[in-house]
């Protein structure tokens, strides 16, 4: 039987632009996605910690170094520029594999959503 857990998870992260006139998704900065093992098109949980809205969606790639986050389509209505959003990923195992699984976690500067030296 697989299980579903949590696999990655980019703590704290700023909502840089909210899109609604595009087709739907997530906008993350390359550096963020690889830090927390996160891939495009990969399907993501967005918390909002400022509202308490939770959605889900994919990943598409953005400018690399620029720290963008930007909800677009749909998800552009429940989030807005300066909003600080918690991104997660999941993934199916078997409980064996997720007795020793330990998930990648980032804390990205929630300024300039820049990896902290």
């Amino acid at each position: 039987m697989l299980i579903e857990v949590f696999k990655s998870k980019i703590h704290r992260l700023t909502v840089t632009e909210a899109n609604l006139n595009y087709i739907g998704s997530i906008t993350l900065d390359p550096d963020l996605m690889e830090a927390a093992d996160m891939i495009e098109g990969e399907k993501v949980q967005v918390l909002n910690c400022m509202n308490g809205e939770r959605l889900e969606t994919y990943i598409i790639k953005g400018e690399r170094g620029s720290g963008v986050c930007c909800l677009n389509g749909p998800a552009a209505r429940r989030v807005e520029p300066g909003d600080v959003v918690i991104v997660i990923t999941y993934a199916q195992m078997t409980r064996e594999e997720a007795r020793d699984f330990k998930p990648t976690v980032i804390f990205p500067d929630e300024k300039t959503n820049k990896l902290k030296a």
